[in-house]
């Protein structure tokens, strides 16, 4: 059970709730600051002053003024108008990241919703209720308003949720749950949906699957080094201590970990005094991508428990002041190099994938890795297709938030497109997972013809692994096939604890 309480929430705890469905429950001291910030709206309301979302319009239309007996109204009309999302549906566990990421926002006490809603997204959360949310339409300023309608829509009954695949409406799971619709009340329908959780759930699925698939590169990198007879003197803690980065000075760590005992791995002088950068420079370049990762985890982690909503009740309810937190520049930029690292890791395992297959560089490999050479073609098409994939994250790594398209006739005049790089973010980690799928296929067989006898002890237990369901290459076949199998091989890896990723 995890505890939400507005702040404090990590990553490694949105991996439990996400993958491991680990149940939340909400924190009594955030419990209580929602309270009280919940009488500061109602207060407002009775006494009639005129505070932005509450009895006001919205963007444009911040100096229209709303009857009290029209604020119920106004919220609902808010969450219909702005429903407007497009394109294909995030995916489910995108849905319960934006789920359990607005309700850890709303308990920081901030945003004057009653807790009755907060219950609800708890009890969405605990019984996987997942709304059904588009995920093209957002700005990412104003907050993700268009996906997030779509969220609220599922708590007044009127959205979709997934059930199995499908998309059920939402009254008829409340109805089967023996529960009503909540009825939004005064500034509810804007506390649900200014913010920035779409981008940000995005962002945190997207940093899981990259943090693991950053280790897996490592140690498929490794039997590439075993199967072009690399040298390992590159890796010398000495070479990457001079310099001083930490993430460079453990990748190497971890590379010399996983070559440890190997009898097909060289010294500078034995065949050759050094390699390319694909293989000499593979801590310079991982370990760039995991100063990468950690810049985003900070953002992310900070994000995770920020109040973003508009307008923000402060000073333990003294003042309602309106301000910009729902502006998702920190995540677009994030995201948008989150981009950049994962893609270099592709670029750079590409690259490796050239030297397994090229005649004239795999010192002495099968050209193409192939059986019979000119009568069957081996993988000489496997290395196109990670090329394709390496260009078009080229293409996908272009910054999303260097962007911006004023909206709300001018009122909103700059926005971030966050929740765009974060899209693109994952569409290049699930490019780069089949990159690297290939070079693990291809180093395997490298491996093969060397000897696999002659691997280190840690790295012939993953070649076994993958052997078990990647078959050596004794006949072309189609191996599409293989990638797929590869490739959700790594995927499936996300779930796991990151300690296993070191294994």
């Amino acid at each position: 059970m995890i505890h939400l309480k507005g702040y404090g929430l990590t990553l490694e705890q949105m991996r439990a709730i996400l993958y491991k469905n680990e149940k939340i429950a909400l924190n009594t001291e955030a419990v209580n600051r929602v309270l009280n910030s919940r009488k500061v709206v109602e207060d407002i309301v009775s006494s009639k002053q005129t505070v932005y979302g509450i009895n006001t319009g919205f963007g444009k239309f911040s100096d229209v003024s709303i009857n009290e007996e029209d604020v119920h109204a106004l919220q609902l009309h808010l969450i219909r108008s702005h429903a407007c999302g497009i394109g294909a549906p995030f995916d489910e566990l995108v849905s319960r990241a934006m789920v359990v990421l607005r309700l850890n926002a709303l308990l920081k006490g901030f945003s004057g919703i009653r807790l009755e809603v907060l219950e609800r997204l708890a009890y969405m959360a605990n019984h996987s209720i997942h709304p059904v949310i588009p995920s093209q339409g957002s700005l990412g300023a104003s907050g993700d308003l268009a996906p997030l309608s779509h969220l609220a829509l599922v708590l007044v009954g009127e959205g979709l949720v997934w059930e199995n695949n499908k998309h059920i409406p939402s009254a008829e799971i409340w109805k089967r749950h023996g529960l009503d619709p909540i009825v939004l009340e005064a500034k509810e329908g804007l506390a649900l949906i200014n913010g920035t959780q779409a981008m940000t759930a995005q962002g945190v699925i997207n940093w899981l699957e990259s943090e693991t698939l950053a280790y897996q590169s490592e140690w498929i990198a490794a039997i590439t080094m075993e199967a072009l007879h690399g040298i390992t003197d590159a890796f010398h803690p000495a070479i990457h201590e001079a310099r001083g980065y930490i993430e460079q000075v453990e990748v190497a760590k971890r590379m010399l970990q996983w070559l440890e005992g190997s009898k097909l791995v060289t010294k500078q002088g034995e065949e050759r005094v050094q390699d390319a950068y694909s293989l000499r420079c593979i801590p310079q370049i991982h370990g760039a991508t995991w100063q990468v990762l950690s810049y985003v985890k900070e953002k992310l982690e900070i994000e995770m428990n920020a109040a973003t909503d508009n307008p923000l009740i402060v000073e333990d309810g003294r003042s309602v002041i309106s301000g910009g937190n729902f502006h998702g520049q920190p995540i677009a930029f994030a995201m948008d190099f989150l981009k950049v690292g994962m893609a270099e890791l592709a670029n750079v395992s590409e690259r490796r994938i050239e030297r397994l297959v090229n005649p004239q560089l795999n010192n002495g490999l099968p050209p193409f890795l192939s059986p019979e050479p000119g009568l069957q073609s081996g993988v000489m098409i496997i290395q196109y297709a990670a090329a394709s994939l390496v260009s078009e994250n080229k293409t996908l790594a272009h910054p999303a938030s260097v962007d911006s398209i004023p909206s709300s006739a001018n009122q909103e005049d700059h926005v971030s497109m966050g929740t765009i790089g974060a899209r693109h973010a994952f569409q290049i980690i699930q490019n780069t997972r089949h990159v690297i799928a290939i070079e693990a296929i291809c180093a395997i067989q490298g491996t093969e013809y060397r000897g696999k006898d002659l691997m280190s002890p840690r790295l012939l237990k993953k070649w076994q692994e993958l052997r078990s369901f990647i078959p050596s290459i004794k006949e072309d076949r189609v191996f599409s096939n293989d990638i797929k199998l590869m490739q959700a091989y790594l995927k499936e890896e996300t779930i796991k604890s990151k300690v296993l990723n070191h294994s």
